[in-house]
C-alpha cells in the first residue's frame, strides 16, 4: 500500500476509534468515577501498547524527545482523559467532541505566537466563529441532551490540553517512532494517575460486565490503536492539518450517541457545534497568493521593454 494511503487509512481509524470513545465514556460513566475510569483505560492501553513494543524492540527515547514524550503522556493521555470523563457527567458524548474541537484552533495560535507563524486572517476570523460557537452552546436550553456550565468549561479545558498533547507529540515525533511515542506516552499518563488505583479497583470489582467491556475497549481502541495510527500520521504531516481532521469526530459521536444513547443535542447546541466546526474550519484556510503584475500591468512593461 503506497505511504499516501496508508497515512489515510491511518487518519481514518483513529477518527473512528476517537468518535467511538466519547460514546462509551458516556455510557459507562454511571458505573465508574472519571479518575476510576482514565485509570483503567490507561492499564488496557499500557499492556496493550507494551506487548506491540516488545515486539519491535525499538531504543526508548532519551533526553529532550524524552521530556516531550512524558509531558504529552501527563498532559494528553491522563490529564485529558480524567478531565473529559468528568465533562461528560455534564455533557452528552456530541457536545462534549464538539467543544474538545476547539483544539485546532488553539494549535494555530501557539503555532503562530511560539514559531512566529503570524496571524493569517483565516485564522482571526476561525477563532472568533469558534468562540461565538461555544457561547451558543453554553447558552443551549435542555434538551434531549445534557449540558451544564461546568460541562462547557471542562470540555474546554479538555481542548487546551488536548492542543499542548499535539503540540508536544509533534515535536517528540522527529525522533522517535510512532510505536514507542505512545507506548511511553501511555505508560507515563498511567503513572500519573495511579492515585486513583485504589478507587478502581473498588470499583471495577462492583461494575457491571458491560462497563468493564467498556474499559477494556477504550483501552484497546480508543487509546492503544488510535493513539498508534495518530503518531504515525502526524510523523507524516503537519500538527494543524492533523489536527483538524478530527472535525469529523464530532458529527460521527452525535450520530453514535443519538442512536445508541438517544442523547439528541439541542438546536442550540448543534448551532454552536457548527459554528465551531466552521469556525476552525475557516481558520484552516490558506490565503490565496496575491498576484503582483496584473495583465495591463505586465502589457505596460511588454511595452516599455
Amino acid at each position: 500500500m503506497p505511504l499516501k494511503h496508508r497515512a489515510l487509512a491511518a487518519v481514518v481509524t483513529t477518527v473512528l476509534l476517537w468518535a467511538s470513545a466519547f460514546v462509551v465514556i458516556r455510557a459507562v460513566g454511571d458505573d465508574l468515577s472519571p479518575g476510576s475510569l482514565a485509570f483503567g483505560r490507561l492499564t488496557v492501553g499500557t499492556i496493550a501498547l507494551a506487548i506491540v513494543a516488545l515486539r519491535y524492540r525499538r531504543p526508548l527515547p532519551r533526553g529532550r524527545a524524552l521530556a516531550f514524550v512524558l509531558g504529552y503522556g501527563v498532559l494528553w493521555f491522563a490529564g485529558y482523559t480524567v478531565v473529559l470523563n468528568w465533562a461528560e457527567r455534564h455533557l452528552d458524548a456530541g457536545t462534549a467532541a464538539l467543544l474538545v474541537n476547539v483544539a485546532p484552533i488553539l494549535v494555530a495560535v501557539v503555532a503562530g505566537l511560539v514559531f512566529r507563524e503570524g496571524f493569517p486572517r483565516p485564522v482571526v476570523i476561525g477563532m472568533l466563529v469558534a468562540f461565538t460557537g461555544v457561547l451558543v452552546i453554553a447558552l443551549g436550553g435542555d434538551g434531549g441532551g445534557v449540558v451544564d456550565t461546568l460541562g462547557i468549561v471542562l470540555g474546554l479545558v479538555t481542548a487546551v490540553l488536548y492542543a499542548a498533547g499535539v503540540l508536544m507529540q509533534k515535536v517528540a515525533l522527529r525522533t522517535v517512532d510512532a510505536v514507542t511515542a505512545t507506548w511511553v506516552g501511555c505508560a507515563a499518563g498511567l503513572v500519573a494517575t495511579l492515585p486513583f488505583a485504589p478507587q478502581a479497583v473498588v470499583e471495577l470489582g462492583h461494575a457491571s460486565g458491560a462497563a468493564i467491556a467498556g474499559v477494556v475497549f477504550l483501552g484497546v481502541g480508543p487509546t492503544a490503536i488510535a493513539f498508534t495510527t495518530w503518531a504515525y500520521a502526524l510523523a507524516r504531516t503537519d500538527a494543524g492539518r492533523m489536527a483538524a481532521t478530527t472535525l469529523c469526530v464530532p458529527g460521527i459521536a452525535v450520530l453514535v450517541s443519538w442512536a445508541t444513547l438517544g442523547e439528541a443535542p439541542t438546536a442550540l447546541g448543534l448551532l454552536g457545534g457548527a459554528l465551531c466546526l466552521a469556525g476552525v474550519a475557516i481558520s484552516r484556510r490558506r490565503p490565496k497568493p496575491r498576484v503582483v503584475e496584473t495583465a495591463a500591468a505586465q502589457e505596460t512593461c511588454e511595452a516599455a521593454a
